[in-house]
């Protein structure tokens, strides 16, 4: 049974900048990473009824050190962490990992901890919903766990990104990886 995640066998490096590597990224993957709204309203108005969330992970376990550290939380201290596959179809397209503090989900009223599948759906819907700071990165194959990795194919490295956003000036983490699927011609 995964401990701290389902995705990952160590967590992925990011970066705050844009790498000379990510500046040579097809249009196509840079258009994702750089997106500023919703990704499931984003991926809904491609795929309509054929979009779909399939919940992995969904405990109260420590976060990640990296995490944490950018939440500014005690890394002991538990947290609410989903990760889920975004797919159309059955398709994969999108692994995301989100890091939900305890204050935050008390803050929204509870909104948050008893979500349906599409987190995306729900935070964007907050009014004073904020993005403070967004990194990325290239998750090596090594880096998944063995379950993602029998599950779909995650060669080469996949590009992912990662952001802070707060809602009523209390902290959550979204981290997104693109899948190759993602970019395939339907």
């Amino acid at each position: 049974m995964p401990d701290k995640s389902f995705l990952f066998k160590r967590p992925p490096l990011w970066s705050d900048h844009e790498t000379a590597a990510q500046r040579r990224l097809p249009a196509e993957l840079q258009s994702w990473l750089n997106e500023t709204g919703s990704l499931t309203k984003r991926l809904r108005g491609i795929y309509g009824n054929r979009f779909g969330v399939e919940l992995l992970f969904h405990r109260w376990k420590p976060a990640f050190n990296d995490e944490c550290r950018l939440l500014k939380l005690p890394p002991a201290r538990y947290q609410l962490i989903r990760e889920v596959l975004l797919h159309a179809g059955g398709r994969p397209l999108v692994l995301a990992r989100t890091v939900l503090p305890d204050p935050t989900i008390k803050i929204a009223h509870r909104n948050l901890s008893h979500l349906a599948p599409a987190l995306g759906e729900v935070i964007f819907a907050y009014p004073d919903l904020q993005r403070r700071h967004r990194q990325f990165s290239r998750a090596e194959p090594a880096q998944w766990a063995t379950a993602v990795q029998a599950r779909m194919p995650m060669e080469p490295s996949v590009w992912g990104r990662r952001t802070e956003y707060a809602i009523h000036g209390h902290s959550l983490l979204v981290a997104e990886f693109f899948l190759p699927a993602l970019f395939e011609r339907l």
